[in-house]
């Protein structure tokens, strides 16, 4: 098995990324750096910081001249961090010793590092915007259209009262709203431009140095925030704790599907399923299972990512490497399950005739607690939950429905509304129509 499964051939259709991937490539991320080097220059040659015709040439450089990961691989090895390698390639690669001297001027690797990485994950955040904003909408339109279909809600896997399954969908909808209104402030803490030097003061560039940052942020598309974050992580941890929150929303649904659909229950039927090796009659959930998974990854890795937040000093190496081995892998696996999930929902049937014969389930308990307020109205609470418990158990032991007991035992008392779905529903339907809604809001905005 490979490494990681999001860079593996063998898995590559299980959870590989084709949108995501190639931004968390070596060469994605060398090319990332140079931009940076190049836009730093070009804002110092602005500024007279460095001579504009050397920043010129650096500039012109970094938009063409292509580095060999591999090359850098040796003195990756030696200094723990690229920059080192990289400036040294790219200065040798310009040919023009009298501008390259001039690559990197005042900046530490940090600098350079984290800035390349605000430039990937602005792309990221994108992706992910629009992938999450048709999961809502596949959602709210699936809500819509079975916002009125009668199923059991359970609870601690058992049937429980009335609800309909477009509420059930609402249930999967409301984190993820939740998730797309949080992104634009997690997308503000990452789209920081990073120049502090090499202590976080930004003093090789003298007074000019905040204009520096100020241009280069303009440059590249940032925001500068008018201060070092070489050890403030609250950015990449703000968005690793999104990441998780993200991608466990979408494991609630995938386990809930994973359940709906199960031998026995047999309530919705996927559009696409695994098969068994052995087991022809088969449909494994294998997207269900997979979101799950991709949850619980991303849970765990999220839990390095907020550990590493605590830097010591100025800068702290072990951190930011922490940082490295994680947040990609955390940035994959969200991206595959948006994706998954998307193609999960589109392909999702109800089966209204199996959740109508779970909902009676043969003797209609799901409805003793409509009976139980009913009752309620004539006699006090305990007394008409301890009568209705009497009732179920006396279902139970001799099934007969609770329906034909209840009338029975109480032949005055109209008990149409209590054992009726639409009536004993409660908002169920109004919840699915107002998630709706509020998810069709969000695609025509």
């Amino acid at each position: 098995m490979a490494g990681s499964v999001y860079d593996s051939a063998l898995y590559a259709q299980l959870f590989g990324d084709k949108e995501v991937g190639p931004l968390f490539t070596d060469s994605a991320e060398i090319r990332a750096l140079v931009l940076v080097e190049g836009a730093l220059a070009k804002a110092q040659g602005k500024l007279g910081v460095i001579p504009q015709i050397s920043a010129a040439a650096i500039h012109r450089a970094s938009l063409e001249i292509p580095l060999d990961p591999a090359g850098l691989a040796e003195g990756t090895g030696k200094s723990g961090v690229m920059i080192p390698a990289l400036v040294a390639a790219f200065r040798k690669a310009m040919e023009a010793p009298e501008h390259a001297q001039f690559v990197h001027f005042g900046a530490t690797s940090q600098d350079i590092v984290d800035t390349g990485l605000a430039l990937r994950l602005r792309q990221v955040l994108g992706i992910y915007e629009t992938r999450l904003q048709s999961v809502i909408a596949a959602l709210g339109q699936l809500a819509n259209t079975h916002a009125e279909l009668p199923m059991a809600a359970r609870t601690w896997g058992q049937n429980a009262t009335p609800t309909t399954f477009g509420a059930v969908v609402a249930t999967w909808g409301a984190p993820l709203i939740q998730a797309l209104e949080a992104l634009p402030a997690v997308r503000a803490q990452v789209q920081q431009v990073s120049l502090s030097g090499a202590a976080g003061t930004l003093s090789a560039m003298g007074p000019k140095g905040p204009e520096v940052r100020r241009d280069l942020a303009e440059g590249l598309g940032l925001s500068d925030p008018e201060q070092t974050w070489h050890s403030n992580r609250f950015g990449v941890t703000s968005l690793a704790a999104w990441m998780t929150q993200t991608t466990a929303a979408l494991a609630k649904l995938a386990r809930d599907i994973d359940r709906m659909t199960q031998s026995g229950i047999g309530e919705l039927i996927m559009g696409t399923a695994g098969s068994s090796s052995t087991m022809p009659q088969k449909q494994n959930p294998v997207v269900p299972a997979q979101l799950q998974a991709i949850a619980s990854h991303v849970n765990g890795l999220n839990h390095v990512m907020q550990s590493s937040a605590v830097h010591g000093q100025a800068r702290d190496g072990s951190a930011w490497m922490a940082e490295w081995m994680s947040l990609p892998q955390m940035c994959l696996g969200t991206g595959t399950a948006l994706k998954q999930a998307l193609d999960l929902i589109t392909g999702l049937q109800p089966m209204p005739q199996a959740m109508r014969a779970n909902l009676e389930n043969g003797l209609g308990l799901i409805y003793a607690e409509s009976l139980t307020f009913l009752l309620a109205k004539s006699m006090r609470r305990p007394e008409a939950q301890e009568a209705v418990k009497t009732l179920c158990q006396r279902s139970i032991a001799e099934a007969i429905p609770l329906a034909e007991l209840a009338a029975s035992t109480w032949p005055d008392l109209d008990l149409a509304t209590a054992f009726q779905p639409h009536s004993t529903w409660g908002n169920s339907a109004l919840d699915a129509k107002r998630f709706a809604a509020a998810a069709l809001s969000l695609s025509n905005s």
